[in-house]
């Protein structure tokens, strides 16, 4: 009886053994070119590196498929992560190909970043990167003065031995792991995020003042209250609602960051270059120098601020009658925080009505326009002063946050309407529906829980969004939300209008974050032009860069977000650390044939059941069903199913989890499904 599902990466030859590579090979999957730029993503165990292919469409493609890299010639240094380089391809079995470098073409030196280990005959470089399974080794005189468990960065040195461990000397100490601020320095550097900002951009910064009245509307009399986070620290948007008639007269006001962020400026540079701020639990890494984000673009209290504005009329349904842009001077009259504004409203103070009463009016056009209303509430880090993880639970989403959240996609439509109706170029926030794939792969999940969407390829947010709703409250929610989160479509920024699918809008562009978001800022600047409202909008000839600004900012807002959820998943590692041999109530997330990913009920954290773990027994994967099962013992291991499981492994420097499961569940055992069946709204 064979165990497991067996391994069908091809090995690579070694010295004094035969080269399978001229053996005929099988194909399965994508073909790729015989050449091609491919991107170090890591090493096996062996030391030799894995490469992916560097513009490979994920959203057609499914994954990439994995490329073994050849070992570099002997004197040469060995390739680390994040190196480019042109390789020869070959087949080598489903999914899996062999690469040989043609040319290095990395602009930069390679670098690893990980934790020093001293030994007594050698010392190591434990990768930071869990894709990397193998160390690294530091020859004596390598060390630069590194001590134990500092993080350091290091290069690959000549390498005069094909096989083992690759060597490579530490050039950089960036701090002792278990610092404070340990975690969010490996995410940022893994991630190449820019940290410090050039002097010039800093000096601008630094000698900003305050914005006179001039030809602006005077706002200071309007009561506009900013409701933030209670860790906030810079605060971009206001807000101040009023009955006009049968409905509402709304006002969002936005800090006018185009006042200080000029065109080719020295700020302008650094801001595109970062493209948005990032988020760490202790810290932020901001798109502009403190001086304005935490000083004249922060809509402090009682500080009289410049800001853009959007005036608008909504009817009783919620639905948007008029609006119009203006350039302001107003005066905060409150900094709240979502807890007050939410407690207020609890306790029927009424302090907030009229926000709440045109919230509502909102979410009733939000509700008949039909919306994808995702439940995945965020896990919330709380830190002690000296960096230890405290707690990790989900963030309560209030009806506060949502009304924040609702007034602000009514300006950013708003935005978008105006630059259009006014033939200015405009960066659209866009979210293309999911494929065909990914959505008869949903169907297929959804299938195997008794729940059926509508026949056809044209899904409504609106069949999806029923989807959730009849699963709201019950065991399945979570799971539900979670891989219809994964069926959708990345959202991105473009000057092409492709609407956006989960909200349910032909038109939509970001307005309302200038601080934290370039893209907001190039729509600042664009209606700053097409309403003559000075000359720091946007200049003739900007448009022609937006294509291309568009990837860019698409590319850095994707950057954040792995660095982000890097983070969360390397403090819940350290969270975990104490907590390995005790058992948890999970819930299988994922299904592979190299083993199963697991969430765990109370605190979120994800981890991984490899399959070797597994009763023995020869594996099937069934990918569109996705599930495991056992030839002989016919046990099922399938998605979402509810699983106890023993906590092995956490590995902080890596945020890597490894489980155990406590039992195998037979298919005929599990808990009963109810039978769903989604028909259109309003259709027969």
């Amino acid at each position: 009886m064979a165990k497991k599902i067996p391994h069908r990466g091809k090995k690579r030859a070694r010295p004094g053994f035969p080269d399978r590579s001229a053996r005929p090979a099988r194909r399965y999957g994508p073909v790729l070119p015989e050449t091609a730029i491919v991107q170090i993503s890591g090493t096996d165990p062996d030391g030799d590196a894995l490469a992916r292919l560097i513009d490979w469409d994920a959203e057609s493609g499914g994954p990439p498929p994995i490329i073994h890299m050849r070992p570099e010639q002997p004197g040469r240094p060995a390739l680390a992560p994040g190196e480019r380089i042109l390789a020869r391809l070959s087949p080598a079995g489903p999914g899996h190909y062999d690469g040989r470098t043609i040319k290095r073409i990395s602009e930069t030196p390679a670098r690893i970043l990980g934790v020093f280990k001293p030994g007594k005959l050698e010392h190591r470089i434990v990768p930071t990167d869990r894709r990397s399974k193998a160390e690294w080794i530091v020859p004596a005189g390598g060390e630069n003065g590194a001590v134990a468990g500092e993080i350091v960065l290091a290069e690959p040195l000549p390498d005069h031995h094909r096989l083992g461990l690759k060597p490579a000397r530490v050039v950089e100490k960036l701090g002792h792991m278990g610092d404070a601020r340990s975690v969010s320095l490996i995410c940022i550097h893994t991630h190449d995020i820019p940290v410090e900002f050039p002097a010039a951009a800093i000096e601008e910064a630094e000698s900003a003042g305050p914005v006179p009245l001039g030809d602006r509307t005077d706002l200071r009399g309007t009561p506009l209250i900013t409701i933030d986070g209670e860790d906030a620290r810079d605060f971009d948007d206001a807000v101040f609602a009023e009955p006009d008639g049968s409905g509402f007269r709304l006002i969002v006001a936005i800090a006018d960051v185009a006042h200080y962020v000029r065109a080719d400026s020295a700020l302008d540079h650094s801001a595109h270059s970062r493209g948005n701020s990032v988020y760490f639990p202790d810290r932020v890494v901001p798109m502009l120098p403190e001086a304005l984000s935490n000083g004249w673009c922060s809509l402090r209290p009682d500080e009289e601020r410049g800001c853009l504005f959007v005036e608008m009329r909504i009817d009783a349904s919620g639905r948007k009658t008029g609006h119009r842009f203006g350039r302001g001077l107003m005066r905060s009259a409150a900094r709240m925080t979502y807890e007050q504004v939410q407690a207020d409203e609890d306790a029927g103070g009424g302090r907030f009505r009229p926000l709440y009463d045109a919230y509502r009016a909102l979410i009733a056009a939000r509700t008949a326009r039909g919306t994808l209303d995702l439940d995945l509430p965020e896990r919330k880090v709380v830190l002690s002063d000296a960096g230890q993880v405290l707690s990790i639970a989900p963030r309560p989403r209030l009806d506060s946050h949502r009304l924040i959240e609702e007034f602000m996609v009514l300006a950013n439509v708003a935005a978008a309407e105006e630059l259009e109706a006014r033939h200015q170029p405009c960066m659209y926030r866009v979210h293309a529906p999911p494929t065909e794939e990914k959505l008869a792969n949903l169907r297929l999940f959804l299938h195997a829980m008794g729940i059926s969407l509508p026949p056809g390829n044209q899904v409504h947010p609106r069949d999806l969004d029923h989807v959730l709703r009849m699963v709201a409250g019950t065991p399945d929610a979570p799971m539900v939300n979670e891989v219809m989160l994964r069926s959708q479509s990345q959202a991105a920024y473009s000057p092409d209008n492709l609407g956006h699918f989960g909200l349910a809008l032909t038109r939509y562009a970001h307005f309302t974050s200038p601080i934290r978001r370039y893209a907001d800022l190039l729509v600042h600047r664009a209606l700053i032009a097409g309403l003559g409202l000075g000359a720091d909008g946007l200049k003739p000839g900007d448009a022609a860069l937006f294509p291309e600004t568009g990837e860019h900012i698409t590319a850095t807002e994707r950057r954040a977000q792995m660095a982000e959820r890097d983070a969360i998943d390397r403090y819940l590692a350290a969270y975990m650390a104490e907590k390995v041999g005790e058992r948890f109530a999970a819930r299988i997330s994922g299904v592979t044939r190299f083993g199963l990913f697991i969430t765990v009920t109370d605190s979120g954290a994800n981890g991984l059941v490899p399959i070797s773990t597994l009763p023995d027994d020869y594996w099937h994967h069934d990918e569109g069903e996705q599930t495991l099962t056992g030839r002989r013992t016919r046990l099922v291991f399938k998605i979402a199913q509810e699983v106890e499981v023993r906590l092995t492994e956490a590995s902080p420097v890596t945020g890597g989890l490894v489980f155990h499961i406590m039992q195998g569940v037979p298919e005929q055992t599990g808990r009963p499904k109810p039978s769903y069946t989604v028909r259109r709204p309003g259709r027969r």
